[in-house]
C-alpha cells in the first residue's frame, strides 16, 4: 500500500524525493503539505481507489493514510 500511496503523493508534491518517505513522515511536518495538498491527496485516492470520503478524516502520517486504505 505504501507504494501506491507514494505514486498518489508524488501527484501532489511532485517535487518530494519519495524514496525517503516511509509510513512514519509526516504530512505536514515532514512532507510540508498544506490544507490544499491534503485535499488534492484525498481527490487522487477517491480517483485511483474509486469511493468517496464521508466523514473527516484526520491523517498526521503516511502510516495513517496506508492503515485507512487497507481498511476501505
Amino acid at each position: 500500500m505504501l507504494e501506491r500511496l507514494k505514486e498518489i503523493l508524488a501527484k501532489v508534491t511532485p517535487d518530494t524525493d519519495m524514496s525517503a518517505v516511509t509510513e512514519e513522515s509526516r504530512l505536514v511536518e515532514d512532507l510540508g503539505f498544506d490544507s490544499l495538498a491534503i485535499m488534492m491527496m484525498a481527490m487522487e485516492i477517491e480517483d485511483v481507489f474509486n469511493f468517496k470520503f464521508t466523514e473527516m478524516v484526520r491523517f498526521v502520517t503516511v502510516g495513517d493514510v496506508c492503515r485507512y486504505l487497507e481498511n476501505l
